[in-house]
């Protein structure tokens, strides 16, 4: 009973602050009188204030540009821990920006959609991300493809790591960077998570949104930990698989480490 009332309380909060913060970030996008990332930023945090999760941070996002973030994949509530205390722009899968909500909001984000089943349209798709890798935007790339369990990572998927390839060729220079990020939900109530907890935060395949974003609020009280690594720089002569595979292994180490010795770092 105390958790349903708690998650109705969490999603009057998000509810009146996405209809104060959404016109507010339209204004701003229009206008240009504050930065496009401010208010989203503040939503982000509102959101993860009403769903209970603490982020933590260990190392930070590197300044160098152009910066591709390579990141393992959980929840979506990942966008919102990355986006909290970054200026980031997402690359997602096309069907979200149809989802209720989170679309509109990923669209506010200059999120680009790709379509990953549809290999003739990965070029095109990877030329928008080398555009906007060259305009100076920051981009993430969940290079699993696909939503893990939160105790193993899947393979990495080498073709979008090819817009890193295309940037080189346009405006970026003759390098651009590419930083491991790990992502590990890592307590609950304070308590380190065991695999099993591990399925609260995950948000796995096809699984219906709104029951797992219940789930979160009755539960509330998570949290995660972000690993930053260092970015390796990738120039002529590197191939998107060997970029895909080193930046795999490194994101693969951290994010078991976060896991077998969850120790928070400062929080974001």
């Amino acid at each position: 009973m105390i958790g349903a009332i708690r998650a109705g309380l969490a999603l009057m909060f998000v509810a009146i602050g996405t209809a104060v913060l959404v016109p507010l970030q339209l204004l701003a996008v229009k206008t240009g009188l504050c930065g496009e990332h401010v208010l989203l930023r503040a939503w982000h945090r509102l959101a993860l204030r009403a769903l209970g999760i603490r982020v933590h941070v260990t190392g930070s996002m590197s300044s160098k540009r152009p910066l591709l973030l390579a990141s393992n994949h959980i929840s979506w509530t990942d966008v919102m821990v990355l986006g909290s205390f970054n200026d980031l722009a997402f690359i997602a899968k096309s069907e979200l920006a149809g989802w209720p909500l989170l679309g509109s909001l990923a669209r506010l984000q200059r999120t680009v959609f790709v379509e990953r089943d549809r290999k003739r349209k990965s070029g095109e798709q990877a030329g928008e991300i080398a555009g906007r890798l060259s305009a100076g935007d920051v981009m993430v790339l969940f290079a699993e493809g696909s939503t893990g369990d939160g105790n193993l990572m899947l393979p990495f998927k080498s073709t979008l790591f090819g817009a890193a390839s295309m940037a080189l060729n346009g405006d970026a220079g003759e390098t651009v960077f590419i930083q491991p990020v790990a992502i590990a939900y890592t307590r609950l109530h304070g308590l380190p998570m065991g695999r099993r907890h591990r399925m609260v935060a995950a948000w796995i395949g096809d699984m219906d949104l709104v029951p797992h974003l219940w789930r979160l609020l009755v539960e509330g009280a998570l949290d995660v930990e972000v690993h930053f690594g260092e970015p390796m720089a990738f120039c002529a002569g590197i191939s998107r698989k060997e970029a895909a595979r080193k930046a795999e292994e490194l994101v693969r180490a951290m994010m078991q480490d976060a896991l077998r010795n969850p120790r928070g770092g400062r929080q974001g």
